[in-house]
């Protein structure tokens, strides 16, 4: 099972279990300075794609708690760049791309990330500037159930290459990140544009997503997940 907790921007909790007891959290992105307040999360593994200050407080997290509640674990496993890696059952992928659409001559680097556990693959795409994935690294994130991308524009891709870039994808759910909500500095577009770009029907937000691989939709069903921080 995975619970997915959105802190808003690209910054996202991943708790995944197979039974009461988390196995392993899993924190993506963590900010500051961004008008919104980071929450109190706690990770086993920290994932950073980029290293820009709304991206990169790994300060803000706090060591995993015990399978008894207990606080003080060993710092979170960090990870801020492309390779291949295995933590407490978790199978992480890093992979290149660019924070911009010149190569990353305005930008620079941007990290995907693929996360396997419980029978399910995830993809975080970063803060993505493509206009659209590259075949080398289409194969690398291969097939994904649950993709969350930045729609916002500006700093990223937008809602219209953001529709072209799922349709690479193709994922069963699509978790739509790193735009406008209320409180945030950045000069962002609202998730509005992206669900009128891609169809989707607007939904009430929900403030998490908990689901087991059997539970997830058909490809030709992909739904759109709205999550509020």
């Amino acid at each position: 099972m995975a619970k997915i907790t959105w802190a808003g921007q690209a910054c996202f909790q991943i708790s995944l279990s197979s039974s009461k007891d988390v196995q392993a959290n899993v924190v993506i992105d963590p900010f500051d300075g961004i008008g919104i307040k980071m929450p109190n999360f706690d990770a086993d593994i920290l994932l950073v794609s980029h290293d820009h200050p709304d991206h990169n407080n790994i300060k803000a997290v706090k060591p995993a708690r015990s399978a008894t509640g207990a606080a003080g674990g060993t710092e979170p496993f960090l990870i801020d760049s492309p390779g291949e890696y295995e933590v407490k059952g978790v199978f992480i992928q890093g992979i290149t791309s660019f924070h911009d659409d010149q190569e990353g001559k305005e930008r620079g680097l941007n990290t995907i990330f693929t996360i396997e556990a419980e029978g399910m693959r995830l993809c975080h795409l970063g803060d993505f500037g493509q206009k659209q994935l590259t075949d080398e690294q289409l194969e690398k994130i291969g097939a994904v159930d649950i993709l969350m991308i930045p729609v916002g524009g500006t700093y990223t891709i937008d809602a219209n290459q953001a529709t072209k870039v799922i349709g690479q994808i193709d994922p069963k759910i699509v978790i739509p990140m790193h735009y406008a909500i209320d409180g945030l500095k950045l000069p962002l577009a609202r998730v509005d544009e992206f669900l009128k770009a891609i169809g989707g029907k607007s939904s009430e937000p929900q403030d998490k997503l908990v689901i087991k691989a059997s539970a997830l939709p058909k490809e030709s069903d992909m739904q759109i997940v709205v999550l509020q921080p």
